[in-house]
């Protein structure tokens, strides 16, 4: 869903006949708000940052996206067009439509909702820049029909208030469920192998902490009555020079006891359980849920030159269909642009190849159509000779 259904259009529309009647009702009801920011996408947040394979590879799918051009009929239009898409102001530090999808992209994969404002000019004679919201402060409020659905902000006094141009918002949900209005995060279901994961990182850093950082155990064992009657006054010693030894800084220092003394470090015998099996499990369900090839985010693990060439296919659908979504945005922007400038609203989107080797295969592929339709023509012609 690339931007808002007015209510001009929507009002020829029935109420759905598989939906509760209590959904889609007149007047305000709880079940007709859903806040764009919770609890649930503050986890998202808060799981980008612990884990970073996790934002790794949110952030190099951001980036294979590629690159696009808008093909217009018009060639002056299509020069004009281009040259706003990148140099158009995208919030107070960046230019060009590519850093505002990155920005609009990032945040539907992290929590499934994106939400960006086209902003015009104080005389509405142009576009001034491309903005993206936050959604902390956003609501979408479903209308009378199932088609109808309005973006809310909170007022000073807690009141939903409707956003004035619904025309100018972009709006995308990624995979949204039958019936609801916002997305779901690709996100979805890691928390608790990310709990679970972080949970064996710490153990394995609180077992350093104690192993790594050797701790020792002085032990004096009087041998007569005499060392028994001084047992205390030299333990005391004892545990001075051993102190005044293992001082940080003090270099290399002798220890000198007299009598039965022994030393041996605390948790040497100890060993350390290998996370190497649990730590892997755990990554593959991770990285299969992101759907990007290991080898891609630093995994070195076992896998031949067929298996990395399908993983690449794979990822490449994964990435169309993320362009899909974006399409209606850029359509969205680039529309209203060429109105506002008197051209001709027909354009098209042409993406860039997503790597050069797609472009080697499709050549490949097209060199093997053409030479077995000259083998076919070829055989079909010696069958008319002999005829």
């Amino acid at each position: 869903m690339g931007w808002f259904k007015t209510k001009k259009s929507a009002d020829s529309v029935p109420a759905a006949q598989t939906a509760l009647r209590s959904e889609w009702q007149s007047g305000w009801s709880w079940n007709r708000c859903t806040p764009l920011s919770g609890g649930e996408q503050r986890l998202y947040g808060t799981l980008r940052e612990s884990v970073p394979l996790i934002s790794a590879a949110l952030e190099k799918t951001v980036r294979l996206i590629g690159t696009f051009y808008v093909d217009c009929p018009d060639s002056s239009a299509q020069r004009a067009l281009n040259a706003f898409l990148k140099h158009v102001p995208v919030g107070m530090a960046q230019n060009g439509i590519q850093a505002f999808l990155s920005t609009y992209l990032d945040q539907m994969l992290t929590y499934g909702t994106a939400v960006g404002e086209i902003l015009l000019r104080t005389d509405a004679s142009n576009i001034a820049g491309l903005y993206n919201a936050k959604l902390d402060h956003l609501e979408l409020q479903r209308g009378e029909n199932p088609l109808e659905v309005s973006l809310c902000v909170r007022g000073q006094s807690g009141e939903l208030v409707p956003v004035r141009n619904p025309d100018l918002l972009l709006f995308s949900a990624l995979n949204p469920q039958p019936g609801e209005v916002h997305g779901v995060s690709i996100l979805r279901g890691l928390p608790f192998m990310g709990e679970i994961l972080m949970k064996i990182y710490h153990t394995i850093g609180v077992n350093w902490d104690r192993v790594g950082n050797a701790r020792f155990a002085v032990t004096y064992k009087p041998s007569g009555e005499g060392d028994r009657a001084f047992g205390a006054e030299r333990a005391r010693q004892i545990a001075e020079q051993w102190s005044r030894a293992m001082q940080p800084g003090a270099g290399v220092s002798d220890f000198v006891a007299v009598g039965d003394v022994s030393i041996r470090v605390i948790g040497a015998d100890n060993q350390i359980l290998d996370s190497q099996i649990p730590v892997r499990q755990l990554l593959e369900q991770i990285v299969a849920k992101l759907g990007v090839p290991p080898f891609l985010l630093g995994l070195s693990w076992s896998s031949t030159e067929r298996m990395s060439s399908q993983q690449s296919d794979l990822l490449t659908s994964e990435l169309e269909s993320y362009r899909r979504l974006l399409e209606p945005v850029i359509e969205k922007i680039c529309r209203l642009w060429l109105a506002m400038n008197g051209y001709s609203e027909q354009m098209e989107i042409v993406w860039e190849d997503i790597s050069l080797q797609d472009t080697v295969d499709l050549a490949g592929a097209r060199l093997k159509d053409a030479q077995a339709a000259k083998l076919e023509w070829d055989v079909q012609k010696e069958r008319e000779g002999k005829a």
